[in-house]
């Protein structure tokens, strides 16, 4: 029954996919998003501002969408069944070189519903 389960999941996420466009960003700089892996070189960091203003319309993406969009996640943490994150670091994180995670990092988190669409966009040092 599980096993069925996952084999939908799996084709219904492959034609969410195949249907999924990159998405308006507004004025955020989406080529310095997508070179600025776990925002270790600080170019996320400007565009935060821009991201704000848009950050909201994101909500009921798919998550094709936004890979399409932000580029692959910094991180994907998988909460139970119903839910996942997408994290963006937009300070350095602990997996930059040479930089040693003294707190925790500021990042947007999209929150993935059980269905693979976004019902949340923070910006936030808070962990899930």
């Amino acid at each position: 029954m599980q096993k069925t389960f996952y084999s939908f999941l799996t084709f219904a996420l492959l034609g969410l996919a195949s249907c999924s466009g990159k998405m308006d960003a507004g004025e955020v700089n989406l080529d310095n998003w997508k070179s600025d892996r776990y925002g270790c070189s600080g170019l996320r960091m400007r565009e935060l501002e821009a991201f704000q203003v848009v950050k909201n319309n994101f909500l009921g993406a798919d998550n094709q969408a936004l890979i399409k969009t932000f580029g692959r996640p910094d991180r994907i943490e998988l909460v139970d069944k119903s839910q996942s994150f997408f994290f963006y670091f937009i300070e350095p994180s602990g997996d930059c070189e040479g930089i040693k995670e003294e707190k925790e990092p500021l990042k947007v988190l999209f929150r993935m519903n059980a269905i693979s669409k976004v019902s949340e966009v923070t910006i936030t040092t808070l962990n899930p």
